[in-house]
């Protein structure tokens, strides 16, 4: 039984660490948006883009049953997740195209007014609010059943993780994207890492779709056996150091912000 919570509490700072990058890429995001704006609507922008944020993301929660017991949600959800991470993550291996994805977003933003530019931050905050409920609800499916009696749906001790996963994203684009965003500054490859950690998280949701009773191509006990466990957490360690300790191009960062 302690083993089980044990992944429990592995999986939790795991999706913590994530929302953390999640959200101040989030809040990169909100300043290179509202940076062509006047001094003063851009902080009223960039205000209401976090009330944004903290409404789609609190909104994001109640979908939690829904997503976790369609199938056919997890495999859009499980298509968008590899879809988003890898495509960041080849855009930051070859060459400057991400460079250029993010001046093209601020030549785009340029010129437009005030509410426009809070239109699209909306957008954006969306996203990646749809971002953060797919990515812990991958994680959280993945885990083992626990004692506590379903919720919503789901396993109770699944349901926590991501009502805990989520309130932690809640909290860290309130009080703690800026020390994320400086931490970016400091190791600008993370940025990528964390798309990575998605694009492997929407993996782990592919798995868990396949095995769905279903489709039935995988076992359906595959995505909790031992072995994919141990494989899913060994690479997801190894993504993580080797973003750590990889050196990155600070300009990238530093254009966004």
């Amino acid at each position: 039984m302690e083993s089980i919570w044990l992944e429990y509490a592995w999986a939790l700072l795991i999706l913590i660490g994530l929302e953390g990058l999640l959200s101040a890429d989030n809040a990169l995001v909100l300043a290179v948006i509202a940076k062509h704006l006047p001094e003063d609507q851009k902080k009223r922008a960039i205000n209401y883009g976090i009330l944004m944020a903290f409404a789609f993301r609190f909104g994001a929660l109640f979908g939690i049953s829904f997503i976790a017991n369609v199938w056919q949600i997890q495999a859009i959800g499980a298509a968008y997740l590899l879809y988003l991470g890898l495509k960041h993550v080849i855009q930051a291996r070859f060459g400057k195209e991400n460079e250029k994805i993010h001046k093209d977003d601020e030549k785009e933003a340029a010129g437009k007014g005030f509410w426009p530019t809070v239109g699209k931050i909306a957008l954006a905050d969306l996203a990646f609010a749809i971002d953060s409920i797919l990515a812990a609800v991958a994680l959280a499916l993945g885990l083992p059943d626990s004692p506590l009696d379903n919720f919503g749906g789901m396993d109770g001790g699944q349901f926590i993780v991501v009502v805990l996963g989520g309130v932690a994203g809640l909290i860290l684009i309130k009080y703690a994207a800026t020390w994320f965003v400086a931490l970016l500054e400091k190791r600008p490859a993370l940025e990528t890492t964390a798309y990575a950690i998605v694009a492997w998280v929407g993996v782990k949701l592919a798995v868990i779709t396949l095995a769905h009773e279903d489709i039935g191509v995988l076992d359906p006990h595959f995505p909790h056996s031992t072995g994919w466990t141990v494989i899913f957490y060994a690479v997801l360690v190894a993504i993580a150091l080797i973003g750590w300790f990889a050196p990155g191009k600070k300009s990238l960062v530093k254009d966004r912000s």
